[in-house]
């Protein structure tokens, strides 16, 4: 569990970040199954589904992955590995029991060409039936900095509720916080080092550059939220069998 100063901070800011939640054996075994993964994937995809899981600014001949959805449901060692004893803990002490992770995703973020993700809420995407009761959890799987991709956040952005947002004709699943209201909030980066953690608030403001390093910025993210509350009015379409319960 969370001790006091962490749940003031998380409270406060709507995020927090606990570095060193997951020891490197556990992250090595993570992208080992990633890649087993992306290759399994790769192998089946269609030309269509490409347009979704791969990044979009790359040279030409190049295909590299942007991301790949539902690890927590599709892939049984990442489960085991990730969603343990200590993690639900601070799950059920933010938001409740009894735990489900409904959607979760694994970012790519690959060297030179990992695009960004401009400012959002995931409680917008989400629409859940009570806004304090999401909570996302960010595993880093490589160092996330400044110059890679780090996530950024509006501090206390959380409190003043969910915003309308906006989406590109050319890409409608991005959605994003306008700027004049984003603006109200500095974004400030948060690096964690691989194996650590960023918990964030579903309403929470935040985004991420995009990464011209030399190195990916890997990460996985889990959603939960309680099994007893409904999305009620979700942005883009989640499949309700792939809600992981615990």
């Amino acid at each position: 569990m969370l001790n006091e100063p962490q749940l003031t901070e998380y409270q406060d800011k709507g995020h927090l970040t606990i570095n060193d939640f997951y020891g490197p054996a556990t992250v090595a075994q993570v992208i080992d199954e990633i890649n087993i993964w992306a290759d399994e994937t790769r192998a089946v995809l269609s030309a269509e589904d490409q347009r979704w899981y791969f990044e979009k600014n790359v040279p030409q001949g190049i295909s590299v992955f942007r991301k790949l959805d539902n690890p927590i449901y599709n892939r049984k060692v990442l489960r085991q590995l990730l969603v343990t004893p200590e993690l639900l803990s601070i799950a059920k002490q933010l938001i409740g029991k009894p735990l489900s992770v409904f959607f979760s995703q694994v970012f790519m973020k690959p060297a030179k060409y990992g695009g960004p993700k401009p400012v959002h809420q995931d409680n917008y995407y989400f629409g859940p039936e009570d806004e304090e009761r999401v909570l996302t959890v960010w595993l880093a799987i490589d160092n996330a900095t400044v110059e890679n991709g780090c996530l950024y956040f509006g501090d206390g952005s959380h409190h003043t509720g969910v915003h309308q947002h906006v989406a590109p004709s050319d890409e409608p699943f991005n959605l994003m916080v306008p700027k004049e209201i984003a603006a109200e909030f500095p974004m400030t980066p948060a690096p964690v080092d691989a194996g650590g953690i960023s918990l964030h608030h579903g309403s929470t403001f935040h985004q991420s550059s995009e990464n011209k390093s030399e190195v990916p910025r890997r990460a996985l993210a889990m959603h939960f939220i309680p099994q007893d509350m409904p999305l009620i009015n979700p942005a883009l379409k989640y499949d309700q069998n792939a809600i992981v319960r615990f």
